[in-house]
């Protein structure tokens, strides 16, 4: 019969030997050093931006830290309506490096895949279009691919510090804390991470213009429904399922600065967050299923955390399982028994992560209690996005869910005469009046004719 103590002791190792072992991961990680010659130099980049911006200081801003780097090419991709005024901004910036593409209705899936076919280097970035760069990214991100195996480069990201420092401003730097810091000790142990974040990332364009790669980015499905939403996470889980390797330049001079929003609205961006990673995560672990024997620890420490991993109740169990496994005990050793565990949960297990931010900024340590209390909420939001796991809004930027129907359409049953909900109701025009670049939401050509996508854009230099 399973006693008090054995669970006790179960529940803590099951919680805190992959915190314990990823901190010794994370602490003696080394990103991938410079070459002295190396193969690949800026000029061998194109960035592909999407986004939905008419413009604006942190887009210009954006546009010129990455240009700053001096890649080969820069390529904006935003919806008709925008056109006009970032073709405006580009020729401002740079003209001879800058084209600006547009697609009828704004998805970002639909806007990368207008951008890919038209990139001649061999490496694609992609970027958002809220973060700086620092002057050297390029030259680490490109360092990795001196391996003829390795797929993607990510790096390691920043909140851009506000010069007042809210609650939900710190919120937001500590999630990209725990993000850098799974991620990069994971990689150090079995080449495994969730996801490589789109916010600046790097890939072999062969990989993107592969035509089988084009087939699964435009007809991924989740249960009844064709997704288009999850972009960075499907790229992820094809590089992995295609044996490519994955690195991430956790390094200062690769580390980009970005947004997040500050302000309730960021509730909204954990949503989006939670669902995002119940759709992918169950995916990789129950339909794709290869990670659980080519990366196990990764599996372990990350995947399955989404099904386990419910702060409040697991606390609670812990606490209680040892209350009761110490009921013989002397008062004095109850006291010394609990003052610990209260020490290495709430001071060192839920801390542990976010100390190379907190040695940067000390005045950040106020907010520690109210860190640990969301960590407790967020189990609410992580429930709350398994029951609406259909839902694709953002509901944390303007416009941004005006095309949000196209995100996750229902597919017609087989056998059904219903109609294919993949066509776009907006692109139902006589072809007459159509532009030649405007393609379906979803593009349903055969898996031998993706090169459709490749029709002629505008393009200013």
């Amino acid at each position: 019969m399973l006693s008090w103590l054995h669970l006790a002791v179960v529940a803590w190792l099951f919680r805190y030997f992959r915190l314990i072992v990823n901190c010794i991961s994370h602490w003696t990680f080394r990103p991938i050093p410079v070459p002295a010659h190396p193969t690949y130099t800026c000029d061998d980049v194109t960035i592909i931006l999407p986004t939905i911006a008419t413009g604006g200081d942190e887009l210009e801003q954006t546009m010129r830290t990455c240009l700053r780097a001096e890649p080969h090419e820069m390529i904006l991709v935003t919806v008709d309506s925008n056109f006009e005024a970032l073709n405006k901004l580009a020729n401002t910036i740079n003209a001879k490096k800058i084209r600006v593409l547009s697609i009828r209705e704004a998805n970002k899936r639909r806007q990368m895949c207008r951008a890919i076919p038209e990139v001649t280097t061999k490496i694609t970035m992609f970027v958002d279009d809220d973060v700086l760069w620092p002057p050297k990214v390029l030259q680490w991100m490109l360092a990795p691919f001196e391996d003829q195996k390795m797929g993607g480069v990510g790096t390691s990201q920043r909140l851009r510090r506000s010069s007042s420092m809210s609650i939900w401003n710190f919120l937001g730097a500590a999630y990209l804390e725990r993000r850098n810091f799974d991620c990069s000790a994971c990689l150090h142990i079995d080449g495994g991470l969730p996801c490589l974040s789109g916010r600046t990332v790097a890939y072999r364009s062969s990989i993107l213009q592969d035509e089988a790669f084009t087939h699964g980015f435009t007809h991924e499905e989740w249960r009844t429904c064709q997704l288009n939403a999850d972009d960075d996470n499907f790229i992820t889980r094809w590089m992995y399922s295609h044996d490519w390797k994955i690195a991430m330049q956790y390094h200062k001079e690769a580390e980009v600065q970005t947004t997040l929003e500050d302000g309730p609205r960021y509730l909204n961006q954990c949503l989006r967050w939670v669902r995002s990673n119940w759709r992918s995560n169950l995916t990789s672990m129950f339909v794709e299923r290869h990670y659980w024997t080519s990366q196990p620890w990764s599996t372990y420490s990350v995947l399955q955390t989404t099904i386990t991993a419910w702060a409040l109740p697991y606390d609670a169990l812990i606490f209680f399982s040892c209350y009761q496994a110490s009921a013989d005990w002397s008062p004095e050793e109850r006291k010394q028994l609990f003052i610990m565990l209260a020490v290495w949960t709430f001071l060192f297990s839920k801390t542990v992560k976010l100390w190379g931010h907190f040695f940067r900024y000390p005045v950040d340590i106020m907010f520690i209690p109210i860190y640990i209390a969301f960590g407790y909420f967020h189990g609410l939001i992580k429930l709350w996005g398994l029951f609406t796991l259909s839902e694709t809004t953002w509901g944390s930027r303007d416009g941004a869910d005006t095309d949000n129907r196209v995100r996750m359409i229902r597919l017609p049953r087989y056998g059904s005469d219903a109609p294919d909900g993949r066509k776009s109701e907006t692109f139902e025009y006589p072809h007459e009046i159509m532009h030649g670049d405007q393609l379906p939401a979803y593009d349903q050509h055969p898996i031998g004719h993706t090169r459709a996508l490749m029709t002629p854009m505008h393009y200013y230099d």
